[in-house]
């Protein structure tokens, strides 16, 4: 009898231990990539380590890891938003049924977020592209039980398949045209093809625009961008990691770690931009008409998305970047934020998402929740681009070039 009175309290600490386990394993990765960019920008050199698995006559399988700057900074943002999420689901999945699974999930989803951009070659890009769509697929459908949220990990999955077979299918292409999977070998080979004028252009651009397919379907770019709005079936903290910096940041991450191949490679940038424009637009007006706050930020992430494709397309490699990162920040923010405003209004309105959730029946947050207030007032100017405020730096360098 004492064991069963003591069991339930027991487990609750058991799973507070994990929780604090995923943090502290983060926190050394942290600390691993901040020490990285520190190397890299004493050093600016580029460190690359492969190993091969299968070798005959004419075919090998490496894996290895890349470290340039791109890397350097994407692994500080992926490890730092997603240590202050997990420290904030802590508390709000506290009374969850799924706590432990939710952990597991979390952090296999920054593990395969790390290993896509330390990546050094295309088949590894591939595979860890497939583990992050799946950890996505059983984040947002994570309370199962409830039909909407099953159709939207669902509808989520099924159009990220989509741009994953144009990747596939152009990272053939270029293995094909190229005979090699290496970002560097990849570039240099292209270089020189393209030049010597030894390759069909026609081909080349199809497979580049395959390959951008996939930046698509992970980035919410138009026409891909139907699963977006769908995924804020998940938790909160879930919309938080995927949305802010981690899942729609991989699409960004592959414009930019291709950029040498795209920029060789004729009307593919001018075909990067004008989805960038599209998306803009198209992200902000649907914005404005969301009653849902998780939508409406939903859709202001894939307008933003479509302002760092834009700078990629024009060739600003940096301040796409720079965009990226700030972008991030206060999103993740808004996000958390708006978690802590449903779970006020959850109190009074009732357990159900579509009241919980709707902007509408909302207001006076400076009397219920004023810390909360303030930190939302921020991010939300930092997202306007008000100056000083992150946002409005890197906004500026894209309207600059």
């Amino acid at each position: 009898g004492l064991g069963l009175l003591i069991f339930p309290t027991a487990t609750k600490s058991l799973r507070r231990m994990w929780a604090f386990q995923s943090v502290l394993l983060l926190s050394i990765v942290m600390i691993f990539s901040i020490n990285l960019s520190i190397q890299q920008i004493n050093s600016s050199s580029v460190y690359q380590y492969v190993w091969s698995w299968i070798i005959n006559n004419d075919f090998s399988l490496e894996f290895g890891y890349l470290i340039d700057p791109l890397t350097s900074i994407m692994s500080i943002l992926i490890t730092t938003v997603g240590i202050l999420v997990l420290i904030y689901s802590d508390n709000y999945m506290s009374h969850d049924h799924g706590y432990l699974r939710f952990f597991a999930y979390m952090s296999f989803f920054s593990t395969s977020m790390l290993g896509l951009v330390t990546s050094s070659n295309l088949i590894q890009i591939y595979i860890f592209w497939e583990l992050v769509g799946m950890c996505s697929y059983l984040l947002i459908g994570f309370w199962f039980t409830r039909p909407v949220a099953a159709k939207a990990c669902q509808k989520a999955f099924v159009t990220n398949r989509v741009g994953d077979f144009g990747l596939l299918l152009g990272i053939l292409g270029f293995y094909w045209v190229t005979g090699s999977f290496e970002f560097r070998d990849l570039f240099q080979i292209l270089n020189n093809l393209i030049s010597n004028n030894e390759v069909n252009f026609l081909f080349v651009t199809l497979c580049a625009v395959l390959l951008f397919a996939g930046a698509i379907a992970k980035s919410a770019q138009f026409p891909l961008h139907v699963w977006l709005p769908d995924a804020m079936e998940g938790p909160t903290p879930i919309s938080a990691l995927i949305h802010a910096a981690t899942m729609v940041a991989a699409g960004i991450f592959l414009v930019a770690r291709l950029m040498p191949l795209f920029i060789v490679i004729p009307h593919i940038m001018n075909f990067i931009s004008l989805i960038g424009i599209i998306t803009v637009f198209l992200g902000a007006t649907l914005a404005l008409a969301q009653k849902d706050i998780k939508r409406g930020l939903a859709y202001s992430t894939m307008s933003q998305l479509g302002y760092m494709m834009l700078a990629l397309g024009m060739g600003s490699y940096r301040s796409a970047l720079f965009h990226l990162i700030t972008h991030a920040y206060s999103k993740a923010l808004l996000f958390l934020g708006s978690g802590s405003v449903i779970h006020s209004m959850e109190t009074l309105v009732g357990y159900c998402p579509k009241k919980s959730q709707n902007m509408v029946l909302m207001g006076g947050l400076t009397k219920h929740v004023p810390i909360t207030k303030n930190s939302f007032l921020l991010g939300t100017l930092s997202l306007c681009g008000i100056p000083p405020l992150a946002c409005f730096w890197s906004k500026d360098e894209i309207l600059n070039d």
